[in-house]
């Protein structure tokens, strides 16, 4: 981000009285939320966790309830112009996702320096506080969005215990304990909402990352045992997802929702065991397919061409993207998809 830029969302966030952060469901938004809160320690946040992730006027009423005197809205893709001109608030986007243009919003988007770069919130979100005592939760924040942190020789000389190296990033994520806070991140945020509100509500007050690793608080034990419940279920789906591993490029596994969704989290963990194939993860809820797609190669073309024409909604990020589809039209786009995969270059 530009320093002036970095400079002014600083002294809007500093200043502000009773700010709203409205934030994505995963580990870059909940970190970008609390890097944010923590240094001002005022304000509500609100978990933005429908499936087409746009801000649209169904959260008005969230806004009248709160009561801001401003908004910022954390790793989010798109807001529509009909709720920024409904909440009547200033309202600061920050965001890594393709470029949307609105009006009456102050927007800050990594990709309109570089159009090239991938640099989750966090990062951009760290720059604005200035803040060096929650670096544990900014490294935290980048790599659950699959990035190395510009500041990961800084993060190793402070928590050798937690990253003793440089490594790869798949070794970083499923091989280290900062791999495990990450791990953490995504499942505190499943559950009742109650049990969420209530992890979140600690991790705003968690002085450091032992005390949730090592369980030296209460308030780490609570964090620590509710992973593990957590995990526990993940790692059972995780068994049968690899039972789905063939020699095709496509590794395909779908299953019925019956509690909380791992999509994103299957799709990452099989994306590092299974290099050479695309991961497409898929659940089946309400008659839709709910799917997370992940490769070492771009696959957003493939996905965003298989469901043209589709009941179908689609998109993201070159290598990570997603997509809802209608059951009546799945046949017919992985059809489509495997098609596209048996096209792809750079997964021999």
């Amino acid at each position: 981000m530009q320093e002036k830029d970095i400079l002014f969302i600083r002294k809007e966030l500093e200043s502000a009285q009773n700010p709203m952060f409205i934030y994505d469901s995963d580990g870059d938004g909940l970190s970008s939320f609390l890097l944010m809160y923590r240094h001002v320690r005022e304000g509500k946040g609100v978990i933005f966790r429908y499936a087409k992730r746009q801000v649209d006027v169904d959260l008005i009423r969230k806004v009248e309830e709160i009561g801001p005197d401003k908004i910022f809205i954390l790793d989010l893709p798109d807001v529509t112009q009909e709720f920024i001109d409904k909440a009547k608030r200033p309202i600061f986007w920050i965001d890594h996702h393709p470029i949307i243009k609105r009006m009456n919003v102050k927007y800050f988007n990594s990709l309109k320096d570089n159009p090239d770069s991938y640099i989750p919130t966090t990062q951009m979100v760290y720059e604005i506080i200035g803040n060096k005592e929650d670096l544990w939760i900014a490294a935290t924040g980048v790599l659950a969005d699959f990035a190395m942190p510009e500041f990961i020789d800084e993060f190793i000389e402070k928590y050798p215990d937690l990253l003793e190296k440089r490594m790869p990033i798949g070794d970083v994520l499923f091989k280290t304990k900062v791999g495990l806070l990450v791990k953490m991140f995504f499942f505190l945020l499943k559950g009742s909402t109650n049990d969420v509100r209530k992890s979140i509500k600690i991790l705003t007050r968690i002085k450091d990352p032992f005390e949730i690793l090592n369980q030296t608080s209460a308030a780490g034990k609570f964090l620590y045992k509710r992973f593990e419940k957590i995990n526990n279920m993940y790692d059972e789906l995780l068994n049968e997802a690899k039972k789905s591993a063939t020699k095709s490029r496509l590794l395909l596994f779908n299953y019925t929702e019956k509690k909380w969704s791992f999509t994103t989290n299957l799709a990452n963990e099989l994306a590092i065991m299974y290099p050479k194939k695309v991961i497409v993860i898929a659940r089946r809820k309400n008659g839709k397919m709910k799917c997370s797609i992940r490769a070492q190669v771009p696959i957003v073309g493939a996905l965003t061409s298989s469901i043209e024409g589709l009941d179908a909604y689609g998109g993201g990020h070159p290598n990570a993207c997603g997509s809802v589809i209608d059951e009546k039209d799945w046949d017919e786009f992985l059809k489509r998809f495997k098609g596209k995969v048996d096209e792809l270059e750079g997964l021999k």
